[in-house]
Order: C-alpha cells, then sequence, then structure tokens
C-alpha cells in the first residue's frame, strides 16, 4: 500500500502499510526462506539484474519478507508528511541483520578516508565505539561537540570542509539526552552536509525526522518496532531515492547485512500492535519517572519528559511523547545499584529494551563496558546508573516491584 492512500490513524497504517499483496492471497505476508529466486526464461533473469526490484533474485539483495517490513516502515516514518511539491514523501527503507549493521551502511555509504562525522557524547555505546575505533581505522574522523550549541555546529562546519554528515541520536541511550533535529538541519543545510537520525527509541510513533528535515532515519528494529524481543534487527531510510537505491543499496549487499526472512516476519508481525504498545509504555514510563523523582533513595531521574530533565523543551518540541526508555542514578552509587538489581522481582535483569515486560540494567557494566570511564563520565554514563525501559505490565506492579528493591539499595 502507497502513502496516497491517506489513512487517518498511524495504527492503521502499521497493520495496513503492505502484506497483503502476494501470489497466493496470503492474508499475512508468508515466511520467504529461500535463499535464492527462480526465473523461467534467460530474459526474465536479465531483467531481473537490470531493473531496480531485485527482490526476487537473491535474499542478501532483497526478499518479499523484507519488502513488507520496508515498505511498512516507509508508511510510518513518512505517515502524514508530504515533499516540497504536496505529494505524499516517498523514501527508500532497506532491512539489515542490526541497528549496527544499519549504522555500518549509512556511514560507509556516504564517507569515505579523510572525511569526518560530527556527533554528540551522548551516544549508544555501540555506535560511539564504531565511530570511534572502526571508521577512525578507515581514516574517516568523528567530532563530538553539543549539537544543541547551534553557534558552535555552525562554526564547526565553517571550520571544517570535511564534515560530509551529522549523526544524532536523539533520544540518546542511556541519559535520554535530546537533540533538537530541526535546528541542526538548518544549520547543516547551509553547507550541504547530511544529516542522519538514530530515531530508535522514539519510533516514527513518537518522532518523524524527516519531518524535522532529516536526509537518513535508522532504527534498530530489535526494539519497540520489533517490540517483543523475539528478533535482532535494522534498518536504514533515506529521502534521496536515486542514492537509496544505486550506491547505498550497493554497499549494503557487499558488506552483507542483510536480514533474513523469519526475522522480517517477526517484525511486520510486531509492528501491527506499536500503536497499541507505544501508548501503554509511554503512560506507565510517566508514572514511574514521577515516582522515582520523589524517591529519597534516587538521586535523579533521566527522562525528557520531566521538567527537570535539561532537554525537557526540545523533547516536548519534537516528540508527541517522551517515550518509554529512562535512566536513574541511585543515592548509594555502584553498590546501591547492584544491590537494587539483585533484589527486584518482577522487573527483568537484561540489556536491550523496547520488550512487553520492565527490563532494568547496567551501563557501565554492560552496553558501555567498552567505553573508557573517564568518556563515559563525559556523557554522564555513570557508575551507578541504571537504564530502564518501562514495560505494558499494570503500572501498580512495576512500581511495587521497583519499590521493594529500592528498600535495600
Amino acid at each position: 500500500m502507497s502513502n496516497s492512500k491517506k489513512l487517518i490513524g498511524i495504527g492503521s497504517t502499521a497493520i495496513h502499510a503492505s502484506g497483503h499483496n502476494n501470489a497466493d492471497h496470503a492474508h499475512l505476508t508468508p515466511i520467504y526462506a529461500s535463499s535464492t529466486f527462480t526465473f523461467d526464461t534467460a530474459e526474465e533473469g536479465s531483467e531481473r539484474f537490470a531493473g531496480k526490484d531485485k527482490t526476487k533474485l537473491y535474499s542478501r539483495w532483497g526478499n518479499p519478507s523484507f519488502t513488507t517490513a520496508q515498505e511498512t516502515i516507509e508508511a510510518l516514518e513518512t505517515f502524514g508528511l508530504e515533499d516540497e511539491q504536496g505529494n505524499s514523501l516517498q523514501v527508500k527503507a532497506l532491512l539489515h541483520a542490526s541497528g549496527q549493521a544499519a549504522l555500518t551502511t549509512l556511514f560507509l555509504g556516504n564517507l569515505k578516508s579523510g572525511d569526518i562525522v560530527l556527533s554528540h557524547h551522548a551516544l549508544y555505546g555501540g555506535t560511539h565505539e564504531l565511530l570511534l575505533k572502526v571508521l577512525a581505522a578507515a581514516s574517516i574522523g568523528t567530532i563530538l561537540i553539543d549539537l544543541n550549541d547551534s553557534a558552535l555546529v555552525d562554526a564547526s562546519l565553517k571550520e571544517n570542509s570535511q564534515i560530509k554528515l551529522i549523526h544524532i541520536e536523539t533520544p540518546s541511550n542511556p541519559t535520554l539526552r535530546c537533540v533538537d533535529i530541526e535546528q541542526v538541519c538548518s544549520i547543516a543545510k547551509k553547507y550541504g552536509c547530511l544529516v542522519s537520525v538514530d530515531n530508535t527509541a522514539a519510533t516514527p510513533y513518537l518522532q518523524q525526522p524527516f519531518k524535522l528535515g532529516a536526509d537518513f532515519v535508522m532504527h534498530s528494529t530489535t526494539k519497540f518496532l520489533n517490540g517483543h524481543g523475539t528478533a535482532l534487527g535494522g534498518v536504514l531510510l533515506g529521502k534521496d531515492l536515486d542514492k537509496m537505491n544505486g550506491p547505498i543499496w550497493k554497499w549494503h549487499v557487499l558488506l552483507g547485512g542483510n536480514s533474513n526472512a523469519f526475522d522480517a516476519y517477526l517484525l511486520t508481525q510486531g509492528m501491527k500492535t506499536l500503536a497499541l504498545r507505544m501508548e501503554q509504555h509511554c503512560a506507565n514510563a510517566m508514572k514511574v519517572a514521577h515516582f522515582l523523582a520523589n524517591h529519597p533513595k534516587v538521586e535523579k531521574v533521566n527522562y525528557s519528559g520531566l521538567a527537570s530533565h535539561p532537554d525537557h523543551a526540545i523533547a516536548m518540541k519534537q516528540m508527541r511523547h517522551p517515550g518509554a526508555l529512562m535512566s536513574f542514578e541511585l543515592k548509594g552509587g555502584i553498590e546501591a545499584g547492584r544491590k537494587f538489581i539483585n533484589k527486584l522481582s518482577m522487573c527483568v535483569k537484561a540489556i536491550s529494551f523496547g520488550t512487553p515486560d520492565t527490563l532494568l540494567s547496567h551501563p557501565a557494566s554492560m552496553s558501555h563496558m567498552g567505553i573508557p570511564r573517564e568518556e563515559r563520565l563525559q556523557s554522564d554514563i555513570t557508575d551507578g546508573l541504571i537504564r530502564m525501559s518501562v514495560g505494558i505490565e499494570h503500572i501498580e506492579d512495576i512500581i511495587n516491584d521497583l519499590s521493594q528493591a529500592l528498600e535495600v539499595a
């Protein structure tokens, strides 16, 4: 289904954007568990290789199961948006095996030796290491600044013509710092610089970076888009269709970071309930944030829905709701954090986020353990910080479990 059908609700779009167009008229898109696809004649094979649609050639290149998930995410990220001519905005999505694979395609598809990425300190640990270790080894530089300092962003672009891409993660994981996407895109446009946004924590249900001027959007679909913790995945979307179907697609297939049919199927099914899940996630998160903010053993709560958060105004400007991810610091430091984690009963001790159940983890010893301590602290990722993905359980059960665990912290 194309964006032209103008469905009123984004929840309807998540269900009906794609999936009913298959030769066997299956209600749900089948799992196309095939590494390759047949063609009837040599001429047909040549036409497929020469054409833009390579979804029925070889599954590293594309697969009908991928297409269904891609079309759904395209429709969600562009829901209600128009291009400069007043037509429904068209973007291209490429499904990957993980968020890290999508990031790799994004960076290598747009950058070469000598180029520089401009980004900020509060980044997911895997992104931070990819930029400062892997890309650095390929002579692609990274500059980390406060992207909300518009004068600094402008000066950085003016002084460094090698900056070809600004990468934003907003809200960031795990401190929930937010970057004003529209402001950064406005400055970047003056210098012909591209802007990419990691929209994993928000999802298109809460935030649409293309509306704010972004050139690329990526997700770890493992999180809220899948919504059930059943499969890894990542997606990269871009507005420049020729570039996405040409050089970006080429990098994607040559790097080999493609998804697989079963994970794509699980992603498609998970997205059908995105709107319902996000409503409950967000409602619970706001109540949990207020509970923690008023607890005597909690030093600090990082949740952009609280007025005390430094980026509260930015979040309210560009998001429909602050979301379901937060972090908090216990007054007793790292030892209090360990006691708290060990005392949890219903809430789950696990990394990742975006599943129906409430998950808690310790970034300093888990997701960010590969980052030197001084660099972690620069991003406010302290030794005792706890990250929390608020689930969709009954709110009283979540708060009761947190309350009893905090007694020993």
